[in-house]
């Protein structure tokens, strides 16, 4: 603690325990809690309250007040907890004052304990508390452990979770000193406050309370989730063998109402190295309870199993099938007598349950939702250990798609009522959707690729189709237009490929004219995602060129909606790589050539009056600057400066970034280019060679250096961080050595003194407006030599870690929040506080 708090605190502290004084706000506490925090943490000495002799004085007070208010004494339990969390400061306030505030004398019986921030506060004090054994004893013979497990049912949810985080902890920390014996599951001897967790565990799981039993059940999960199942493996043994057979009688009570923890609790266990190996009777409970849980709440239980790499492969598969069991039913619902095989030869549960969950309105799209997300997991797996069957998964998908749009008339009275209830159902078919795409990249589903084309159509096409699930269907053709493409690269299906493509092209014109402006925007999306993945492939560009997208397109770069706009841009910014940059580029008239495209966008930058769109134009710019794309050296110096001035007075700080993104990009083109070896720093025996003075006379004549420099001083930060970097990125080539110059020595000559004004203008953080331009005041931002002797002279890094520093570095520090607490109750100056 610095000497200025030590001289404020007792004020503080004085402040805090008047009762005439008005409340603070809640955030000041929040923050002088976290600074004692941060001094508790690194020094766990007494001295702390031998030097501060108020702080043990504030919760006296506080503890003499008849009725402290909820905030006062919610503060205070935290102060206390967090300064006994060491030993020796335990020991110093234990005889006083811990039993007064977490024994039986404290707030428990009295009105506080009703404000539920009162009971949280003293849930965080306990916990700030144990991390010593002492408090451990503390807790054990106060009877505070009885009031945790009391909280553990308070009508406050974060009460509740704040008691079983704070039992886990005790759990945890109690057996610390216990895992350097060699112990058994045979010798165990729980410490005594662990004794007194695991006994009100075993007695509520035992209870007929259905609350307790699901209390117990949650601190059980969150036990084996924490780190005591990797840590304490026998205590983690010991405690299973304890609890187990009352778990697998909870899986044979349909009344009991904690199913969806025990299937949490069952994944935890699982994760536990305990039970790595394939045998023993754990696994037979977890297969028992994929057969007794229903299909909903077994769901998570058996995508969680299927993560698992120790998972017994017997079990990873029947976790597999209850997750394809609706798909199954889904496809042998669709007709009738069963035209294609089914997904699973056997079920694990009773199909009857799954078949009945499909029937009812209520839960058919909940339970296809629930099990669609977890199929799209396991598909985004690198390493699945079992085999999906992908061909009648997607067919099971398809099936669902033309349910929910009313496009299939199934014969079974079963597919009817299924077809009924996801009639229209835009939840179901975005999630069917998004499985679709994930199934894209597996390669045995050649077979259907026309009828799945032919789903997908029929929803691009559909006027029902909502714009949300119009947009999922344009992200689930554009990742299957992508495997259309490479099947046809490598056999004769060029011809379905071109006919697919045509579709595709007929639908995206028709939807960009579409009047509600997310369909544009998503069919702009879409375009640009093709281009990106095909505009390679013949067949793509030809169908292109000969449809109306290219017009179409254009014309939305004056859409009445930003967004739209922003996605054109985008959208020509790519096409320009099909119609502009191609090596053959196809001729298709003026309008579409390189410089009516480059001019088009220019006026958007400069002229549109919403941001989106001028963001767009800038991250195009830096796309085709990365790629080559905006000609020789001396074009692509005229464009970077063009660029840049337009920028720089853009009242968008992503805008104006976006410029020193294009900055460094030109910077690191132009040193590849002209430097004799790309990537690399000059020696510093040809730094003065005529590579680098032709460096630095390009990026003068680019007006390079004014727009850097001058947004060092951007009033938006990471606009002059960056400047920064890419100006010391630079520095390290001019300068490889560090062999930098003497501002002091330089001084004397006029573009010295130039460069000395500006490293002070720097330090103060100007404003760049208030930056000489031209050469005025002797800063000359177009001269190679002046600029040379800014980048080796100007103190670039001491620049760097000013920006980075937090904006409120000065006005948080704890003396600026102890000054706006005596402030605010009104024992200093006004103009002695910092603005808070």
């Amino acid at each position: 603690m610095t000497r200025e708090c030590a001289v404020l605190l007792p004020g503080v502290c004085a402040a805090l325990a008047d009762p005439r004084q008005p409340g603070l706000d809640d955030t000041c506490l929040e923050k002088l809690l976290d600074w004692f925090r941060s001094l508790t943490w690194f020094d766990p000495t007494v001295e702390l309250l031998q030097d501060n002799p108020c702080l043990t004085e504030l919760i006296t007070s506080v503890l003499a007040l008849p009725d402290p208010g909820p905030s006062i004494l919610s503060f205070t339990l935290q102060l206390a907890g967090i300064l006994a969390s060491s030993e020796s400061r335990f020991q110093h306030l234990q005889e006083k004052l811990l039993e007064r505030l977490f024994g039986q004398e404290g707030p428990r019986g009295s009105t506080a304990w009703e404000d539920a921030s009162v009971r949280s506060a003293w849930v965080k004090g306990v916990h700030s508390m144990v991390h010593h054994q002492p408090a451990l004893h503390f807790l054990c013979s106060t009877g505070s452990m009885d009031v945790i497990f009391a909280l553990q049912g308070d009508p406050s949810l974060f009460v509740a979770s704040a008691a079983s985080q704070l039992l886990v902890h005790i759990l945890t920390f109690s057996l610390e000193s216990e895992t350097s014996k060699a112990l058994s599951a045979k010798d165990c001897d729980w410490p005594a406050c662990a004794q007194m967790i695991v006994k009100h565990i075993k007695e509520s799981l035992q209870s007929s309370s259905a609350s307790h039993v699901e209390q117990s059940l949650k601190l059980l999960s969150s036990l084996f989730s924490n780190y005591f199942g990797s840590c304490y493996a026998a205590w983690t043994e010991v405690l299973w063998l304890d609890i187990a057979k009352q778990i697998e009688s909870f899986l044979l009570e349909e009344t009991l109402q904690a199913q969806p923890v025990l299937a949490n609790l069952l994944l935890n266990v699982a994760r536990s190295p305990v039970f790595c190996g394939t045998e023993g009777s754990f696994w037979a409970l977890v297969t028992s309870a994929l057969e007794h849980l229903t299909p909903v709440q077994a769901g998570p239980l058996a995508v969680g199993l299927l993560k698992l790499c120790k998972c017994p492969q017997d079990v990873r598969i029947q976790a597999l099938t209850v997750l394809l069991q609706p798909m199954d039913c889904i496809l042998r619902a669709a007709s009738q007598p069963l035209e294609y095989a089914g997904l699973l030869d056997e079920s694990v549960s009773d199909p009857v349950t799954v078949e009945s969950l499909l029937s009812s309105k209520t839960s058919c799209a909940g339970l296809l939702c629930q099990t669609l997300a977890h199929l799209e997991k396991l598909l985004s797996l690198k390493h699945l250990r079992v085999d999906l069957p992908c061909v009648s998964l997607l067919r099971s998908l398809m099936t669902i798609l033309q349910f929910c749009n009313g496009f299939l008339s199934p014969a079974s009275p079963l597919g009817s009522t299924i077809s009924r209830n996801l009639i229209n159902c835009f939840r179901v078919q975005k999630s069917a959707l998004d499985v679709l795409a994930a199934l894209s990249v597996k390669r045995d589903c050649d077979t259907l690729i026309g009828s799945l084309f032919d789903v997908l159509l029929a929803y691009l096409h559909s006027p029902n189709t909502s714009p949300t699930v119009l947009k999922k269907t344009f992200q689930a053709t554009s990742k299957w237009l992508v495997h259309l493409q490479e099947l046809s690269c490598s056999s004769s299906q060029w011809q379905q490929t071109e006919k697919i493509l045509e579709d595709v092209f007929l639908v995206l014109q028709k939807r960009l004219c579409s009047p509600c402006w997310e369909v544009r925007d998503s069919s702009l999306e879409f375009l640009t995602a093709m281009i990106k993945c095909l505009r390679d492939q013949k067949e793509f560009r030809q169908c292109l060129l000969s449809s109306e997208v290219l017009r179409l397109t254009e014309n939305l770069l004056e859409d009445a909606e930003s967004y739209v706009r922003a996605s054109a841009v985008t959208a020509v910014g790519h096409l320009a790589f099909i119609t502009c940059f191609a090596p053959e580029s196809p001729v298709i008239g003026n309008l579409y050539n390189k410089e009516n495209t480059v001019a088009k966008l220019q006026e958007i930058l400069s002229t549109d009056s919403e941001g989106f769109p001028r963001r767009a134009v800038i991250s195009i710019f830096i796309a085709w600057l990365r790629e080559g794309c905006t000609g020789q050296l001396e074009d692509t110096e005229q464009f970077v400066s063009r660029v840049i001035q337009t920028v720089e007075h853009d009242l968008d700080w992503e805008v104006r970034l976006g410029g020193l993104e294009l900055v460094e990009a030109f910077c690191s083109q132009t040193i590849c280019q002209l430097s004799q070896c790309p990537y690399a720093p000059v020696s510093s025996a040809v730094t003065s060679s005529t590579p680098q003075n032709e460096l630095l006379q390009v990026f003068c004549r680019a007006k390079l250096f004014g727009f850097l420099f001058r947004s060092l001083c951007d009033c938006d930060k990471p606009v002059g961080q960056r400047a920064c970097d890419v100006l010391i990125g630079l520095r390290g080539h001019f300068y490889p050595t560090s062999t930098l110059e003497n501002l002091q020595e330089i001084e004397d000559s006029p573009a010295g003194r130039g460069i000395a004004w500006l490293q002070r203008t720097l330090r103060q953080g100007s404003l760049a407006q208030n930056f000489p331009t031209d050469g005025g005041d002797g800063v000359d931002f177009q001269d190679p030599e002046s600029m040379m002797l800014a980048l080796g002279a100007i103190d670039l890094l001491e620049l760097h870690d000013e920006l980075n520093k937090s904006s409120d570095h000065v006005e948080e520090s704890p003396q600026s929040l102890l000054q706006d607490i005596l402030a605010t109750v009104g024992t200093i100056e006004d103009n002695e506080v910092d603005c808070y």
